[in-house]
């Protein structure tokens, strides 16, 4: 929806940079990439906006991580789900990277991942409502085995009382994962003095109780300055090591079987190669590579997810709503205004990719016709394609319904995502 206040401070602010130095001509042709990408949806006849994987760009980056983390010899690759939502897209990398541990963040996705993948050995990547829980065991059928296969996590004290209490009255066999806090701040015990208390809980409860691990998410370190980040990982492991070892040294009896000491994400996955201190890493968002990730440690790694939108307008000339005497002005300052594409959709978690020099239009936000302002360079026509690059991949792949799936010339399959609700 347009917003006069929203077009007075655009136009005010577009006049006022006509006192700095004037715009160049950012437009252009599709490369060479997208101009292929184009036509193909076009003659696969796409009429609406659609969430294109690169399946040829996905195996690279599915070979990254896995190679990455084969520097560790028994460290297990753990998929986060929220990030490749969809059950086919889950088992494509799961194949290619020869592994069945998974993350999950959301009860219906657990629900669902426990039906289609049973053999799947799944940890919470969050602590759960109680009643989610209880919902699961309420509604979960087939072989996938919940005593054996599926760690909840566990961040306080009274949560653990919670499912412990759950547990006795269902008879239930529950696996049990303590969340660390190893800089985050977020929430989990914060130092080995106040693992104590969980782990005598699960050590005086075996019929209902058995400790699977620790999980210590660390990837906030994207979040700060390189120099800072260099400084911040040797304290993570650290204190994730404190923890190991206070578990050792006080409660060894839980220590011995193979536990699950899980870490990272994507962003910090490669800092622990050739890193024994634990056994299993998570990542997800970078085999998509949404823009959030475009990080030093990723350079190499490739966009893998477009959102493609098809063009529904072009106009030439660019005029603000009430304010049409300041289009000439505008056009002669910014080139980049020349003429206007109205897309399918749009104000998506999303930057413009292609063609080069679509900006969108601050007084034409909308889900539904996006407004972009470009220069004359940009040529595209009505039923071309607008290609977005997400900023984010866990939100923003569930709202196109089936992913198509691109190799080369051929779309290869559309794979539903996985239901928000159950």
């Amino acid at each position: 929806m347009i917003s006069r206040r929203s077009i007075l401070l655009g136009g005010g602010a577009l006049l006022a940079g006509g006192f700095l130095a004037r715009p160049g001509d950012n437009g252009g042709a599709y490369p060479a990439y997208f101009a292929h990408l184009n036509t193909l949806l076009r003659q696969q006849g796409i009429d609406r906006p659609v969430l294109v994987i690169d399946l040829d760009r996905l195996d690279r980056n599915i070979d990254r991580v896995a190679t990455s983390i084969a520097t560790t010899p028994g460290t297990t690759y753990r998929i986060v789900v929220k990030s490749i939502p969809s059950p086919q897209l889950v088992d494509y990398v799961a194949r290619r990277a020869n592994t069945r541990a998974i993350m999950n963040f959301h009860r219906p996705f657990l629900q669902a991942m426990t039906d289609l993948r049973p053999d799947a050995d799944i940890l919470l990547g969050k602590p759960m409502p109680l009643a989610a829980a209880h919902t699961f065991y309420r509604d979960h059928l087939g072989s996938f085995d919940p005593s054996r296969q599926l760690q909840w996590l566990i961040d306080t004290d009274v949560r653990l009382e919670h499912y412990l209490a759950l547990a006795k009255t269902q008879n239930l066999k529950m696996r049990i994962n303590l969340e660390l806090d190893v800089g985050l701040h977020r929430g989990g015990y914060s130092d080995p003095a106040t693992l104590a208390k969980p782990l005598q809980t699960i050590s005086d409860n075996p019929q209902h109780l058995e400790f699977a691990g620790f999980m210590g998410y660390d990837a906030h370190l994207m979040g700060l300055p390189e120099f800072l980040a260099r400084q911040e990982l040797p304290r993570v492991k650290a204190r994730y090591a404190a923890c190991v070892q206070f578990l050792r040294d006080r409660f060894p009896q839980l220590a011995k079987e193979k536990l699950t000491l899980n870490c990272a994400g994507s962003p910090t996955f490669r800092h622990y190669e050739h890193d024994t201190m634990v056994n299993d890493l998570s990542a997800g968002s970078c085999l998509m590579k949404p823009t959030h990730y475009d990080l030093p440690i990723l350079q190499d790694f490739e966009a893998s997810a477009f959102i493609a939108s098809p063009v529904l307008k072009r106009l030439q000339g660019a005029n603000l709503p009430t304010l049409e005497a300041f289009g000439p002005l505008l056009r002669g300052w910014d080139i980049n205004q020349q003429q206007m594409y109205f897309g399918y959709s749009g104000n998506w978690l999303a930057e413009t990719a292609a063609p080069p020099g679509l900006h969108p239009h601050f007084a034409y936000t909308s889900s539904n016709q996006q407004g972009y302002s470009a220069s004359n360079a940009v040529t595209i026509g009505v039923d071309d394609f607008i290609f977005l690059r997400p900023t984010q991949s866990e939100a923003v792949l569930l709202q196109f319904g089936d992913l198509v799936m691109v190799r080369g010339d051929h779309i290869e399959a559309r794979w539903p995502v996985l239901p928000v609700e159950i």
